[in-house]
């Protein structure tokens, strides 16, 4: 077991701002040959984004995956909702929908 502590700054995903293009270290970049593990600092500085070809200085930090979205300075905002992850936000969106639906189809059990 290793005790090398991993830098969360490499773990960070960054956002082209010209076309929503995705950098993930995890998944590297296959057209430019870049191998799964290089965080965004490490690309060459010569590296533009593989869709619309915009320099490095083009994207934004976006944080890790499953990391809430919006602005670090708005999550304390509302009813603890700021700091849900996406993926929590959809299951209480349609978790919300199918239980509206299910009650409304109950409406059919009355007579």
């Amino acid at each position: 077991m290793s005790n090398q502590a991993v830098d969360v700054k490499a773990l960070d995903r960054y956002e082209c701002s010209a076309c929503g293009y995705v950098y993930e270290p995890a998944k590297g970049d296959d057209k430019k040959e870049i191998p799964p593990g290089t965080s965004f600092e490490e690309l060459p500085v010569d590296w533009r984004c593989p869709v619309c070809g915009v320099r490095k200085s083009a994207f934004r930090n976006i944080g890790p995956i499953g990391s809430p979205s919006g602005f670090k300075e708005n999550l304390g905002y509302g009813l603890g909702v700021n700091k849900l992850t996406p993926m929590q936000k959809n299951i209480l969106i349609f978790g919300g929908l199918a239980l509206g639906f299910l009650f409304f189809l109950s409406l059919y059990g009355l007579q």
